[in-house]
């Protein structure tokens, strides 16, 4: 049995979410009606740098931190404003925001490009001393 490749589940995955700009995401963040969720891998965090005021999950925990009856619950995930996921390119964002949408989080959303492109339009990065 072949199994499916991760570029086509990322593929599924984009076509059935929504994805935003880097600038646009910042102004949805500006205008209070979203929020940046960094799901990098902690050694990421500390090798390229933060997005300031972007919350960190994890993506091994996500799932676990958005949902309210989980022990691991977060509540600075529980809100109406749009979560938006991303992660170094937009590869684990785009499975991420297809699991919170399947798990029934109405307003989530991906950087297009991740980090990646959110560092390469000149948006805010802080980098560890």
């Amino acid at each position: 049995m072949a199994i499916t490749p991760v570029s086509e589940l990322v593929a599924r995955a984009k076509r059935q979410i929504t994805s935003y700009a880097p600038e646009v995401a910042r102004d949805l963040v500006e205008a209070e009606e979203a929020r940046l969720v960094d799901i990098r891998d902690p050694r990421e965090l500390a090798r390229d740098g933060r997005v300031p005021g972007a919350i960190h999950a994890p993506r091994g925990m996500l799932e676990f931190w958005v949902d309210p009856d989980s022990p691991y619950h977060k509540p600075v995930l529980a809100t109406d404003a749009t979560l938006i996921l991303f992660c170094a390119s937009s590869w684990r964002s785009a499975l991420a925001a297809k699991a919170l949408a399947d798990m029934g989080v109405e307003r989530v959303a991906e950087v297009e490009g991740g980090f990646d492109a959110w560092s390469a339009a000149g948006l805010p990065v802080e980098r560890d001393a």
